[in-house]
């Protein structure tokens, strides 16, 4: 059976011609000559970025920074929502901005499919499509070879999927891929990497690795807006430390302005998760923005903070909330439980956002199984409260207070002092001392 393109845009738009941003970025036509026949060639050191990584303050690993993009000046560590096909589930982007999100993750796989990439890029890029005057990140379509695998098949050439509105097999290459999200417009584009879940054992986490670092090429010649879209590459290798190593050398060569951590948050123990994360952010470079892909557990973004990385980003503050569970400095709360019914404080009375300040946990209890209203409210304060995080560690890093911050972080969380041991395995390597978060529970 013949295959489609993924998606291919009709005559009337490929001629038409997109106006270059200007003002901060200076755009730079030149060619990249990133691959010749004898393999990959380096990026240029000369060749413009659309971004700027500037290094605020470090404790050990850790470290606070200011990411320009041609959208929007950001703090790291940042926290990203998902917002699959241009939208956050519930909320209007100008609530998203009121809460102080910086950065909005789209679905590449999803947008190109509805309302397809080409409508996007007719109606001005996905910025003015979705009316978000921020940051935008778009992924590559490789998560769904893990998410959709039932309905994919993956070669050398690319990814066939079965579409999920006709059953038609369509083909996804790395031009694609990087045609597609050229066309969307977001401030940061991922390369279309080989995915396998991370409890995969055997000969194809090494297929899939080296996989990765040849698409890797192929998505930087297909990249035609190097100067105001900037290509993260993703580290792949399963939890195999010589295939990461492999990974992570062959990105850097290639001079990439940023990088992801890929193939995490898949089932792994969590013993294996922060070491895989702690071997790549120590050998990523230091000027370059370093991103560990869907992660959203509080307690996770503290840990990777911890180790040196510097995004993040999950469905699971807006999909938890779905299910009327709220993020508090102690867990979590389920708004659902009858305990709720007649409770009339806030959901956490520490917290400054619009739904604490004005709603009580009765009320959103007889909203959750009821009304969406539940959910948009839950998914506001959830959001708020991974923003209200991202601040946290920036400020307690910069102010030279991160050890402070851990601590009390951990404290609330686990009052009776029983942090689990892969934190505490974590924090050594990252030279932050807990001790005192866990002196209650050894005196018990």
């Amino acid at each position: 059976m013949a295959l489609t393109p993924f998606f291919s845009p009709p005559p009337s738009l490929c001629s038409s011609f997109r106006s270059l941003r200007r003002g901060l970025f200076l755009p730079l036509l030149q060619a990249y000559p990133y691959t010749t026949s004898k393999g990959a060639v380096p990026m240029p050191e000369t060749a413009l970025m659309a971004l700027r990584f500037e290094v605020l303050g470090r404790f050990n690993r850790a470290r606070a920074a200011q990411l320009t993009l041609p959208h929007f000046v950001c703090q790291t560590p940042l926290f990203m929502p998902v917002g699959t096909q241009g939208t956050i589930k519930g909320l209007a982007t100008n609530q998203l901005e009121d809460i102080g999100c910086q950065i909005i993750l789209g679905n590449t796989y999803h947008l190109a499919l509805r309302p397809t990439s080409e409508l996007i890029d007719e109606l001005g890029g996905l910025h003015k499509f979705m009316n978000w005057p921020r940051a935008l990140l778009t992924d590559s379509g490789g998560f769904q070879m893990v998410s959709l695998l039932h309905l994919a098949d993956i070669t050398e050439k690319g990814v066939t999927f079965q579409s999920p509105v006709d059953g038609k097999p369509m083909l996804l290459t790395p031009e694609e891929s990087i045609q597609i999200q050229n066309r969307i417009g977001a401030d940061i584009i991922m390369a279309l990497d080989d995915v396998v879940k991370t409890t995969i054992t055997g000969p194809r986490i090494e297929e899939a690795m080296y996989r990765t670092l040849r698409w890797i090429d192929r998505c930087i010649a297909a990249h035609k807006r190097p100067h105001d879209q900037n290509l993260f590459g993703i580290v792949q290798g399963g939890l195999d430390p010589v295939l990461r190593d492999i990974c992570v050398r062959g990105l850097v060569n290639r001079n990439l302005p940023g990088y992801a951590i890929g193939g995490l948050a898949g089932g792994e123990d969590k013993d294996s998760f922060w070491r895989v994360v702690a071997q790549c952010t120590a050998a990523l470079p230091e000027d370059k923005p370093r991103y560990v892909m869907g992660v959203g557990y509080p307690l996770d973004v503290v840990v990777c903070s911890a180790l040196g990385a510097d995004m993040y980003d999950c469905v699971y503050p807006t999909r938890t909330a779905r299910f009327g569970t709220a993020l508090v400095p102690e867990g979590v709360l389920k708004l659902k439980n009858n305990a709720m019914a007649e409770d009339t404080r806030p959901i956490d009375s520490t917290c400054a956002c619009m739904v604490c300040k004005n709603y009580s946990r009765a009320y959103i209890h007889s909203l959750v199984s009821k009304d969406a209203m539940g959910s948009q409210l839950l998914s506001y304060h959830n959001l708020y409260y991974m923003m209200q995080l991202s601040r946290n560690l920036h400020s307690s890093i910069v102010r030279g207070k991160f050890p402070e911050f851990v601590c009390n972080f951990l404290q609330k969380m686990f009052p009776k002092g029983d942090v689990p041991e892969w934190v505490c395995n974590a924090m050594e390597v990252a030279e932050i001392d807990i001790s005192s978060c866990r002196a209650r529970f050894r005196d018990d």
